[in-house]
């Protein structure tokens, strides 16, 4: 198994799944003008494209852990995941390697979120994205397969086979 790990937050791949830690300069290279997701993780039909945020983060103060739950759901790093994602897209489908299904999936540390809360930020980002193209007309090649923004607790519920957990005790 391996466990993908940023902080306090981590996922545990089961076994034959392969995941890159991608922002990084070893892996990415070019975080200079491009921004990367934290993660990729690559399944037999799929790619994940996995971004961590942890305002509860136990190192966290208070006051930063506040301020930065407003600013998401107020929308206002929604640009900033939407780059991520973006930008992630475009060097992986330089590099020759965006030949399955995409999704990306942005783990919150927010256990004060709601069911409604992470749905309306959900299709925010997908807007922001866009994942489906112009109103008139779908994407004909879509870059992005779906997309979603869970709490731990949503997270193990949709992706049981896949747990997210803290870290620290």
């Amino acid at each position: 198994m391996t466990v993908l790990a940023e902080d306090d937050l981590q996922i545990t791949l089961p076994a034959g799944v392969a995941g890159r830690k991608f922002d990084d300069e070893t892996s990415h290279g070019l975080s200079h003008c491009m921004k990367a997701v934290d993660f990729i993780v690559e399944l037999d039909d799929r790619t994940y494209f996995v971004e961590f945020k942890d305002p509860e983060n136990p190192n966290a103060k208070p006051q930063d852990s506040a301020a930065f739950l407003k600013k998401f759901m107020s929308g206002a790093i929604d640009s900033d995941l939407k780059t991520k994602y973006r930008d992630s897209w475009l060097y992986e489908y330089a590099e020759g390697r965006a030949k399955k299904p995409i999704y990306y999936l942005v783990l919150i540390g927010a256990s004060t979120l709601s069911d409604a809360d992470l749905i309306t930020r959900t299709d925010a980002l997908k807007r922001q994205i866009p994942m489906n193209g112009p109103a008139d007309r779908p994407w004909k090649k879509p870059f992005v397969a779906g997309c979603a923004v869970m709490n731990l607790a949503a997270w193990n519920k949709t992706l049981a086979h896949m747990p997210a957990s803290r870290v620290g005790p």
